[in-house]
């Protein structure tokens, strides 16, 4: 599977089909410089599945040296199960220790928390809402130099 950095025109039709049931899927700080898109390509070069990187303050590690958040991932219903998922996190996990990053955090749908754990992060914090989209637990995993969980 290639992943490779992209613009943000090529991750929004995947990420709202997937996480916004065909709904506008721009977040805020999507076009700021630090944030970064990346996508998982099938060898044809459709688009299988997306993921945004930025730095920001984690709410759980006020501590954190230089987190990331990981945000708006999305992968096509027909490859699940087959890593495209894992090679975009093991990506991500790559970009952000290359750029001094120390932790990986996101807020994870209950329904992906499971996912997560399986690439080395951790819940961290109680079940919440997140309105309209339901159930989200906190999860972060360190990065860099210090590990991958």
């Amino acid at each position: 599977m290639d992943v490779e950095e992209v613009g943000l025109d090529v991750v929004l039709p995947l990420r709202s089909a997937v996480l916004r049931g065909g709904g506008p899927a721009a977040m805020p700080g999507d076009d700021d410089p630090a944030t970064v898109h990346l996508a998982a390509r099938t060898p044809d070069g459709a688009v299988v599945g997306v993921v945004r990187l930025s730095p920001a303050p984690c709410p759980w590690r006020l501590h954190a040296r230089a987190p990331w958040q990981l945000r708006g991932m999305a992968t096509d219903a027909t490859v699940r199960g087959a890593g495209t998922g894992r090679a975009l996190v093991e990506a991500g996990r790559a970009l952000v220790a290359a750029r001094g990053g120390d932790l990986l955090w996101c807020n994870a749908r209950e329904s992906a928390a499971g996912f997560y754990e399986r690439m080395g992060f951790a819940v961290v914090t109680d079940r919440f809402d997140v309105d309209p989209i339901g159930p989200h637990v906190g999860m972060l995993t360190a990065v860099g130099a210090s590990g991958s969980s």
